[in-house]
């Protein structure tokens, strides 16, 4: 707890429908803020499974018209950001509706931000850099990982200069979140052990920061929990509901953990591969997790050794520092089970990038810049995240 005069803050959107069948409560919610006309921003994927169309019937069934933008990549870009605005403006739109996971979400809220306070994104990097309040704005999650539909943060990559922005802003936290987990039925299991990964990263970094508060400790604990009863099978059988709905719930209560407690260097770093070779955020985190936190452990050892009960360990007997570093090894089988790469060259080969050594030192001087780094439970020179990077490879 604080030593000295700190004030905490919460973010958390004013309503979330967690459940199955709670997408159906679109409209309402986006009529209930005060919107007429969104524009849908979701990506080709989800258009091409045929959800963006099932959501777009939704709204037309009650009598809203909607305009898409489903230009979403990935690593949402800046470009991709500014697009969204042309299209907002030119079809005179009055709302948002994000659909898919924290790549819509990040775009929807870029989009958001510029059309709510002009200038360009880069112009919001940093925290709370707005001005004016978001359109009325509801985000539809389609993933259990980034938990981007209730967070104040958003990440658009710079394409000038190779980096990811965080952009971290309490007016980007969306008016309603909608977690259904029909909607999560069909995400194939890389994606599932990816982006389960990331919202472990997330309870984990949220769990050891150095704002961590009571409220967030117990958000962090439960999600820890849930992801290691429900993460193998929901990757296992795609059409497991209990595990699918056990996942929706873990992710969110991670995301009420790290949107207030913030992150740590896991993210620092795994941004600055994001931005440099355009790898998937979730895998890079689940990479990076156990080669950080084995960094962070001296800095939080009761409290590695708490998480590694939480996975499952029987830590019986332990002294503190031996049941920390079960806490470990949990992290990297259960990366192990779900199909994660062991290093960073092999996820680079596996979607065709080149992962270099030489690339490090820029990655690093970029990483130690992050936002999400300045509550690293220890503060790492230069040639500690270099030394992390080399050990990740």
């Amino acid at each position: 707890m604080a030593v000295r005069e700190q004030v905490y803050g919460f973010f958390i959107p004013s309503v979330t429908l967690i459940g199955i069948g709670a997408h159906k409560e679109i409209p309402a919610k986006i009529k209930a803020l005060g919107g007429k006309k969104p524009l849908l921003v979701t990506d080709k994927g989800i258009t091409g499974i045929g959800m963006t169309d099932q959501i777009v019937k939704l709204l037309k069934s009650e009598k809203m018209d909607c305009v898409v933008y489903d230009d979403t990549i990935p690593n949402p870009t800046d470009e991709n950001v500014h697009a969204g605005v042309e299209v907002y403006k030119k079809n005179k739109c009055d709302s948002l509706i994000t659909l898919g996971g924290g790549s819509s979400h990040d775009c929807g809220k870029g989009i958001g931000l510029v059309v709510a306070n002009g200038g360009k994104i880069h112009d919001f990097e940093g925290v709370d850099k707005s001005t004016k309040p978001m359109p009325p704005y509801v985000a539809v999650n389609t993933t259990a990982g980034t938990a981007s539909e209730m967070t104040r943060f958003c990440i658009i990559t710079d394409t000038s200069r190779k980096v990811k922005m965080a952009i971290v802003d309490w007016r980007v936290t969306p008016g309603v979140a909608v977690d259904d987990p029909l909607l999560m039925m069909g995400m194939p299991p890389a994606l599932t052990a990816a982006t389960g990964m990331d919202a472990l990263t997330h309870a984990v970094e949220a769990y050891v920061s150095t704002i961590a508060t009571p409220m967030t400790d117990a958000c962090a604990e439960k999600a820890i929990e849930l992801i290691f009863q429900h993460l193998r099978p929901a990757v296992a059988n795609g059409q497991d509901i209990n595990a699918r709905e056990g996942m929706c719930y873990a992710q969110y209560l991670a995301g009420m953990a790290f949107n207030n407690a913030s992150l740590g260097h896991v993210h620092a770093m795994a941004h600055q591969l994001g931005g440099f070779y355009d790898l998937p955020h979730g895998e890079c985190n689940a990479i990076l997790l156990p080669h950080v936190e084995k960094f962070n452990l001296i800095a939080k050892v009761e409290r590695f050794a708490k998480m590694a009960q939480l996975m499952g360990e029987n830590i019986e007997g332990m002294s503190p520092r031996a049941a920390a570093e079960k806490a470990l090894d949990a992290i990297k089988q259960l990366s192990t089970d779900v199909g994660i790469p062991s290093g960073l060259v092999e996820l680079g080969k596996r979607y065709g990038k080149d992962v270099k050594k030489e690339d490090i030192a820029v990655m690093t001087g970029n990483a130690q810049k992050d936002a999400c780094g300045f509550t690293n439970p220890r503060c790492p020179k230069d040639a500690d995240v270099a030394a992390i990077f080399e050990a990740a490879l």
